[in-house]
């Protein structure tokens, strides 16, 4: 059928044999220790790799500071709702307990980088899409959060439909995963319920507190606190070596400056500008809150 799909494949499978070998390996170690900061390392670790998920595979456009931003997201939600719910709904004590605690950030982070990437690509492409409409917003006396809204209304009922499908056709017409590991082992049925029940109003909260934020950084950035929509911090990701290529050269320009002449000040502002004209030029037809 001329898929090309082979490759990719291939790479996944590897992948996952790969990964899921190691990760056993390494949780095996941190289990039988019982260390509390093996085990914030290892949910730092994951919450970083999530973030990188995000952003290099995930994300069709970024914005200036997204790294960070998506991190500060993902970290504060997961390790709270992990918290939280380890102490009063699954009774972990202490609530860093390893059996309990590790699976369930990783299951809060698959789920909210989900989440969070879907309302990204809302933003930055509804910025760019619908620019004008924002301009006009701001340029009649609207505050940034006034001119956005639209936005990150749209983003974040993207953001949290999968979340939400899932959890309405849980029972009815899926059995999910962790359940039936469960009872496979050899739990009792309504124990698995249980568990279930309280790992998917985890899931829920964490993809809306991870989403929530990541968008409202976003938007912030788009527009800043001047009221400007900023069109030039919103770039396209690209390949991997075009970013890379990228990397070394803001990291050279941090170095050495971009004071040194006016030559260097014109470079910028002329890749800013070729910047927000390819963002815009390459957007595709207008869809989003206002079409």
């Amino acid at each position: 059928m001329g898929l090309q799909l082979e490759s990719t494949l291939l790479l996944a499978a590897a992948r996952c044999l790969v990964q899921l070998t190691a990760m056993g390996f390494l949780l095996e170690r941190i289990f039988a220790t019982k260390n509390p900061a093996l085990v914030f390392l290892m949910a730092t670790t994951l919450n970083i790799l999530a973030t990188c998920e995000i952003l290099f595979a995930k994300c069709r456009r970024r914005h200036t500071g997204m790294f960070w931003s998506v991190i500060a997201s993902l970290f504060l939600s997961s390790l709270t709702v992990a918290s939280v719910g380890g102490i009063f709904a699954l009774n972990s004590q202490p609530f860093w307990y390893p059996y309990k605690f590790i699976p369930t950030v990783g299951m809060l982070l698959a789920n909210g980088m989900t989440g969070t990437a879907l309302g990204l690509n809302a933003c930055l492409t509804t910025a760019a899409e619908h620019k004008e409409r924002i301009e006009v917003y701001l340029a009649l006396g609207a505050s940034r959060w006034e001119a956005v809204r639209p936005v990150a209304i749209e983003a974040l009922r993207g953001a949290m439909l999968p979340t939400l499908n899932n959890m309405s056709i849980m029972g009815l017409i899926s059995i999910p995963g962790m359940m039936t590991g469960q009872i496979l082992g050899g739990v009792p049925v309504l124990d698995a319920v249980k568990y279930q029940q309280i790992i998917m109003f985890m899931i829920t909260a964490s993809t809306a507190l991870s989403s929530l934020g990541a968008v409202i950084i976003c938007l912030h950035t788009v527009v800043d606190g001047s009221h400007r929509l900023r069109l030039d911090r919103i770039f396209p990701a690209g390949s991997w070596m075009s970013r890379r290529r990228r990397g070394l050269k803001y990291t050279k320009r941090f170095i050495f400056g971009v004071s040194s002449g006016s030559s260097s000040s014109e470079e910028l502002c002329t890749e800013r500008y070729n910047r927000q004209e390819r963002v815009a030029g390459t957007s595709g037809p207008a869809t989003g809150p206002w079409s």
